[in-house]
């Protein structure tokens, strides 16, 4: 594959591109400020781990089961409405958590942030569709790194400032910036034009033709053995990874001496983040034959999953240890992440690429739920400590990267 454009050349060069990346990277670095405060208004007032898993089940669950429509709405509607009213609609949701006040908001709290999850949702399925839209073949291993360099540095800085402002002004004045920023990204969405292709057979009433249109998302998807076997990507990581980010990690932050949990959090969100910045600019500087991405992605997820086994192993020892193995795990989930992504842009048609990314979505959000539900359980229920619980969902992810790479439903298609 041929890179035609550095970082700094096709940056300059794609003004669309520049406008959705900034849109998108301002949205999310508020979602990591509301993240933050989340996790500790749970803890403060619950004291429960099984409510962490929850929440993150939660949001995963409806992040996840709402893809099918989503990707449908964004193979049928304009994508730019999509993301801005995502945005809009946000807003006055992430002020409603100023009225948190006590362990019986718990639920509507969780509530409350699942429905973000599912706005979210509609976003990302709208800009992943979009992005082929505004950005040359050529270049969408650039626009890709690019975004999830700019993912994770939303991550970095959100979870750390987030972390420090809850810890100095409290968890109000992070859902006041977190309200903004949605409100910021709506206003810079307003300028941008994307044209997309609508196919003949999304025409006719929305709910009346959804079930044969999101048929038509999964039937393209079987049919290209290939590609049925990069859907399941993101979540080969997600069953053991979303488990050690989403409590584990949480968990270990709260505990660390002398800080305070929400530095604590932000501190191993800030690790994660530095992660999935560093490894799509690895992946895109080292991994250049794409005939090779299928088979590099699913020892990618082993590799994340044996330096989680050195966090679980060297947890309580040496703390810069302990951040430095956790940017190297996410460095290979980051490149994971990208190749897969890419791929899937680049072998999807325009018509019906937001049914597919749904359909990505939907399984990379159930696997997510189950594995921080299950995780969350056994820490509450069943006293599991923090060491076990990042030793043995670290050996989930391992076993997941090495099944993925065995399995080669591609193949099979060929020899019949």
């Amino acid at each position: 594959m041929i890179l035609s454009k550095g970082y700094i050349e096709f940056f300059s060069s794609n003004p669309k591109y520049r406008r959705l990346w900034a849109a998108s990277v301002i949205s999310l670095l508020g979602e990591w400020f509301n993240t933050i405060a989340l996790f500790l208004l749970i803890l403060q007032y619950s004291g429960s781990q099984f409510l962490l898993g929850i929440l993150f089940a939660v949001r995963m669950f409806l992040f996840g089961i709402s893809q099918p429509i989503n990707g449908l709405l964004a193979d049928r509607l304009n994508r730019k409405s999509l993301m801005f009213w995502s945005n809009v609609l946000q807003i006055g949701l992430a002020l409603s958590f100023l009225l948190v006040d006590g362990e019986e908001d718990m639920w509507w709290l969780i509530s409350i942030s699942g429905l973000m999850m599912l706005l979210h949702g509609v976003y990302v399925t709208a800009e992943r569709a979009a992005v082929p839209n505004i950005v040359e073949e050529e270049d969408l291993i650039t626009a890709n790194a690019i975004g999830s360099a700019s993912w994770s540095t939303a991550l970095c800085m959100g979870a750390m400032l987030g972390g420090i402002v809850v810890s100095e002004w409290g968890t109000d004045a992070a859902f006041i910036i977190d309200s903004l920023t949605f409100l910021l990204s709506a206003i810079i969405l307003i300028p941008l034009t994307i044209e997309q292709k609508v196919d003949e057979s999304m025409k006719g009433p929305l709910f009346g033709t959804a079930i044969k249109n999101i048929k038509i998302g999964w039937n393209r998807i079987y049919n290209d053995k290939r590609l049925l076997r990069i859907v399941f990507a993101k979540s080969s990581w997600n069953l053991g990874g979303a488990g050690l980010a989403g409590v584990f990690l949480v968990l270990a932050g709260a505990d660390i001496t002398g800080y305070g949990a929400a530095f604590g959090f932000g501190l191993f969100f800030f690790a994660r983040g530095i992660g999935t910045g560093i490894g799509p600019l690895i992946a895109r500087s080292v991994f250049k034959d794409k005939n090779k991405w299928p088979s590099l992605i699913g020892i990618l997820v082993s590799v994340s999953g044996i330096f989680y086994l050195f966090v679980g192993l060297t947890l309580d020892y040496y703390l810069p240890l302990t951040v430095l193995l956790i940017i190297i795990s996410h460095s290979a989930s980051g490149g994971n992440w990208v190749l897969s992504t890419v791929l899937t842009q680049s072998w999807v048609e325009d018509e019906v690429r937001g049914r597919v990314f749904s359909m990505d979505m939907l399984i990379l959000g159930t696997s997510a739920a189950l594995s921080t539900t299950t995780a969350g359980y056994l820490v509450e229920y069943h006293n599991l400590s923090l060491q076990t619980g990042f030793i043995s969902f670290s050996i989930v992810m391992i076993l997941c990267g090495i099944i993925f790479t065995l399995w080669r439903p591609d193949n099979h298609s060929q020899m019949s």
